[in-house]
């Protein structure tokens, strides 16, 4: 968590409109704060402010003025490359599926599951369908009695098709129901 400071920086600087025209004008060559403010028509002390915030975060170079000169600011391409690759370009969270299972049931929750464990995408293919429900089914007890809302509020925790899911569920044998869909349950 220790870079999570910087990383606020660095989004906080990307995320600020005015911020993003200054990198834009720099991007066309080095300039003072009141050139910038100048291409942007900005004041100029809005400028020189962006700039700095710019410059702490490393994404703009402050070069020292000579005598009466401004000092004047270049954009920082290996800083800014720096930040984005630190920030953007590591490893995503994936879900991990248990070593239990056979190899292509690990390989179709890896790909259709959140790294939470919700579902990201239902797939189409039945097959590949029935080793999600199966996943799903671990979520409910054997021979306990559910209601609908039961039924649904559990579901909603992997996916908002609480319905579509309910009836693979039932349709494929893995939770049965009550004709008039009063009461849920897991065969044992």
């Amino acid at each position: 968590m220790e870079n999570q400071p910087a990383m606020l920086d660095f989004v906080k600087a990307m995320a600020d409109v005015e911020r993003l025209r200054v990198i834009g004008v720099l991007t066309r060559g080095c300039g003072s704060a009141s050139e910038v403010a100048v291409s942007l028509g900005v004041p100029p002390r809005d400028a020189f402010d962006h700039l700095e915030y710019l410059a702490q975060v490393g994404v703009v170079k402050i070069i020292p003025a000579e005598k009466k000169q401004d000092d004047l600011y270049e954009l920082n391409d290996q800083g800014l490359a720096n930040l984005s690759r630190q920030f953007f370009a590591g490893q995503r969270d994936v879900y991990i599926p248990s070593p239990k299972l056979d190899v292509k049931s690990q390989k179709v929750l890896a790909a259709h599951l959140n790294a939470d464990g919700s579902i990201k995408q239902i797939p189409l293919q039945p097959a590949k369908l029935k080793v999600l429900l199966n996943y799903l089914l671990a979520a409910f007890t054997p021979e306990v009695n559910y209601t609908e809302k039961e039924v649904n509020m559990i579901l909603r925790r992997f996916h908002l098709d609480t319905a579509g899911l309910r009836r693979d569920l039932i349709d494929t044998g893995l939770l049965e129901r009550e004709s008039n869909g009063s009461r849920y349950w897991r065969p044992s």
